[in-house]
């Protein structure tokens, strides 16, 4: 098979990490006899310092041509210490989500046997964890009027949803729980927000077409505080962006780094994988960064854009030894043992695959 990936490696550890990627998805084409065409477009900070614009046109078109986008990092220190900015590379993250019909964010959440003493959370808490967070992506307070009055002494964010926007992010929720424990969470804040009553009211109304999936409805602060208590009481979770945003960031820390997380974000045109962290700009160039996650999130978009299991599984079952062998890099070693570096270990991914 043939495929054309958009490669958009972002800012600081984003280029280390995809490189890694690359590397791996590169083995398993020639492994499995399929052919990658890379096709790299610019975002986020480095793409503001190139063309003035955190998500150019050019890119739009690349990713829009590609049959997925594999995606880094975006954030830069000089922007984030800039309230006042009047371009920040977020800001082509969000456009790239609404541009693309990126409505859908899959996040999953599990524990990798050889490292589950490396969380923070208990042994006897997490063991068994495997949830999935579905997390709205192009509604809600980030999308919504926003802006100063009062002379800048107050400022307004609102947050707003249509029925059809959590339709179409609740029904792939109710699919995705079809395929595995048939349990789904709603997260809502629906005792206060009008825009969570919307939501709980829609979810209800979705239960008749889909008789075999048990549907709770829970608080987000709850859901917050069970999260570190008992997270594999959960399996499938949806809600909207801002509380997405918040708890899978919490979750991410139950496998005991944010290095080896991937995740999917998924909608009208194409769909896009991304490791879950950040750009860390202070590990930017060092090759310390961990591309375990970028590497998983390979797998998925083999899996889910391209339906080939058997390589995703390949790439799995690789990380799995990487780990239990300790070819890991710094932020998974105890002190005084030795640490791989980014290109060590993808390099070790390469040669045992």
């Amino acid at each position: 098979m043939k495929f054309n990936i958009a490669l958009l490696a972002g800012d600081g550890i984003g280029p280390e990490v995809i490189n890694e990627a690359v590397k791996v998805s590169d083995a398993i084409a020639k492994k499995f006899n399929h052919e990658i065409t890379w096709t790299p477009a610019l975002t986020g900070a480095c793409a503001i310092d190139a063309v003035g614009v955190p998500y150019p046109d050019e890119t739009h078109e690349i990713c829009m041509a590609a049959d997925a986008v594999l995606f880094g990092a975006i954030g830069h220190p000089k922007y984030d210490n800039d309230p006042s900015a009047p371009v920040r590379p977020e800001q082509g993250l969000l456009l790239m989500r609404k541009k693309l019909g990126l409505f859908a964010n899959v996040r999953p959440t599990f524990t990798f046997p050889s490292l589950i003493d490396n969380s923070p959370l208990k042994r006897e808490r997490i063991e068994g964890t495997d949830l999935v967070f579905l997390r709205e992506l192009t509604g809600g307070i980030y999308f919504g009027e926003k802006g100063r009055r009062d002379d800048g002494e107050t400022a307004f964010d609102n947050c707003v949803y249509t029925r059809v926007e959590v339709q179409r992010l609740a029904k792939k929720g109710f699919e995705l729980a079809m395929t595995r424990s048939k349990k789904l969470c709603c997260v809502d804040k629906a005792n206060v927000l009008e825009t969570s009553r919307l939501w709980r009211e829609t979810v209800q109304a979705m239960e008749k077409d889909y008789p075999e999936v048990e549907v709770s409805y829970e608080f987000v602060d709850a859901v917050a505080m069970r999260l570190v208590q008992w997270p594999n009481s959960y399996d499938v979770l949806i809600t909207e962006n801002l509380f997405g945003d918040i708890l899978t960031d919490e979750a991410s820390v139950i496998s005991g780094s944010m290095g080896l997380m991937p995740s999917a974000s998924v909608g009208e045109h194409t769909s896009l994988y991304e490791p879950i962290h950040g750009s860390y700009p202070q590990a930017t160039g060092l090759n310390i960064a961990n591309p375990l996650a970028t590497v998983l999130s390979a797998a998925m978009m083999f899996e889910d854009a391209f339906g080939l299991k058997e390589e995703a599984e390949a790439i799995r079952t690789v990380v799995n030894q990487s780990l239990e062998q300790g070819i890991v890099t710094e932020d998974l070693v105890a002190k005084g043992v030795k640490a791989y570096s980014t290109s060590e270990v993808g390099d070790w991914l390469v040669a045992n695959l």
